[in-house]
This record gives structure tokens, sequence and C-alpha cells, in this order.
């Protein structure tokens, strides 16, 4: 049995990016660990969210969890992929619905996923949270998607700053993609310029560099990932607080 080159906490690790970051660092001979809905069958630990419990109960179970499996062993990386789509603007009969829906998806799993890296993360160790490029701007069609991402944007910067929480010399940062090339974004926009979508295989292998101290961004970074002609660029988005 190969030995454990380190350990990598993937919350939203069944869902289309998540399961290729597992298998990207499962690769890797790393001990990968996985938090969402349901299983991940190529994880070495599985923590499943119980959507039913309030925030501060899903934090409690995920937290006891994520103790127990650790044990005394410390997490090199903590890496949130979990999120969702809903558009509507104010007027829309579910507008209330679906911000509740996109602030429990993203908003959630991201403070959770920074408690853990703040108590499990070693010193040097890497978080990355997911926003979106569109959240730099209005989102008059999509008004609770912008509002949680630019949530993040802001508890990215927030965790960065002096006095953030996270452990010495580590890093964190954000990724604002603009459209993903997932089979299910392929289903329903058959017709789309995928040209334009940026490969899972490209963020999880960013996400590899910076758990190798290759290519970091500079702390709370707001990475743009713009793909034009299959070719992906990062770029930084400015920002301040």
């Amino acid at each position: 049995m190969a030995a454990v080159l380190g350990r990598v906490l993937v919350y939203g690790g069944k869902g289309a990016l998540g399961s290729v970051c597992v298998e990207t660092f499962k690769a890797k001979n790393w001990w990968v660990g996985s938090i969402d809905m349901s299983q991940s069958e190529k994880a070495d630990a599985n923590i499943i969210v119980n959507v039913q419990q309030n925030w501060l109960e899903q934090e409690e179970s995920i937290l006891s969890q994520v103790k127990e499996i650790l044990g005394e062993n410390k997490l090199d990386g903590v890496i949130c992929v979990a999120g969702g789509w809903q558009g509507g603007n104010a007027s829309h009969k579910d507008y209330v619905k679906s911000c509740d829906m996109m602030w429990k998806q993203s908003v959630w799993s991201s403070v959770i996923a920074s408690k853990i890296a703040a108590h499990y993360l070693r010193e040097g160790g890497f978080l990355s949270l997911t926003g979106a490029k569109a959240a730099l701007e209005a989102t008059p069609g999509m008004i609770g998607y912008g509002l949680a991402k630019a949530a993040v944007h802001q508890l990215t910067k927030s965790l960065a700053a002096e006095g953030g929480g996270l452990p010495a010399q580590s890093l964190v940062a954000s990724i604002l993609p603009v459209t993903l090339d997932t089979p299910m974004n392929r289903k329903w926009m058959p017709k789309a310029d995928t040209s334009t979508w940026t490969p899972l295989e490209f963020i999880s292998g960013l996400f590899w560099k910076w758990s190798q101290n290759e290519e970091r961004p500079a702390n709370g970074s707001l990475l743009q990932l713009v793909t034009k002609d299959n070719k992906t660029e990062i770029i930084p988005a400015e920002i301040s607080y």
C-alpha cells in the first residue's frame, strides 16, 4: 500500500468538479475526504450533509465527523466546490426561495469549509472557495446566485486579512469561473460554444499546483477563469473591501 503523501478534503466531492478533484488527488497517492449530500465512491472517507438540518446543526455534525476521521492528522488542503445555479429577479414567484437555496449551497458550505480550515489545516496549507465572475457585477437575472457568490468573495478577503483566523502562511483564494465544462451543462446547453467553457481538469490541476506550493496566487485572490478558444486564462479580479 502506497504511503499517503498528503491529505485534502473536498466539499462538494460528488459533484462534477468535485469528482474530478477527488480523482486528481487520489491519482497522486493523497488521502481524499468528501463532504456532499451523497457518497463519493472514490474518496477515502465520506461525510454526508443532512439537508434537513439548519446551518448550525450542519456545522456541528460535519465538524464532529471531520475530527473523528482525521484524528491527529492535519489537512494540506480544503477545497470547497459546492454550489449550484438558479435564476430569477425580485418579481419572480420563487425569488426568495431561490435566494435561500443559493445561500445554502454556496455560503453555508464555504463558511463551514473555512471553519474546517481554521481548525484542521496545517500551517502553509490552502483553502479554495468558489465564487463567480458574474458576481463581480450586478446579476439582475439571477439575484440569488449573484448575492451568494458575492458573499463568498467577501469571505475570501476577510479570511485572508490579518486576524481572519486561518493557520499561519496558509493560502485562501477563490476561483471565479464563467461556465464549467460539465456533463449537465452540455446536456442543457447543447448548442453553446463550448470553446469558452473551462475544463474541470484545468481547475483540479490548479489546486494540485497550489498543494505543491507552485504558482500560488496572492493570499485572498479572486481568480477569474476566462476561457477562449479552449485556452483558459487566470485573471485576478481587482476588488477591495
